[in-house]
């Protein structure tokens, strides 16, 4: 499929997919006559995984990480794994610290919802 059609599926603009694969996130695509990129469609739930780990707030350095670990086959396993856990680790840290976050803003909500009865 071309770009356009990666693009339609993931989300993702043409410039973050070209991005990927100069950086090495994503292997080179091959080439039509015309010399315009074509994916394969089993590209599409490696896509979706670099997606979740950037929402997840991963660094571009640590996905390039897995990407290379990836590309050595069952063998890194154990490695890919430590990474995913390490990362799942500060991902929950992160999570906690937002909940936090919003207890306080829900209570400042809270606070200013009681000012306002008052005052009517």
């Amino acid at each position: 499929m071309k770009i356009g059609d990666i693009v339609k599926k993931t989300g993702l603009s043409a410039h973050t997919l070209r991005y990927y694969e100069r950086i090495g996130l994503l292997p080179y695509a091959l080439r039509d006559e015309a010399g315009q990129r074509y994916y394969d469609n089993a590209i599409l739930p490696w896509i979706a995984f670099l997606q979740r780990l950037k929402t997840t707030g991963m660094p571009i350095r640590d996905m390039l990480r897995y990407a290379s670990l990836r590309g050595g086959g069952a063998a890194t396993h154990p490695e890919r794994r430590r990474l995913l856990e390490t990362h799942r680790q500060q991902l929950r840290a992160h999570i906690a610290e937002l909940q936090s976050s919003l207890l306080v803003l829900d209570a400042k909500i809270a606070g200013y919802a009681g000012a306002n009865a008052l005052e009517e």
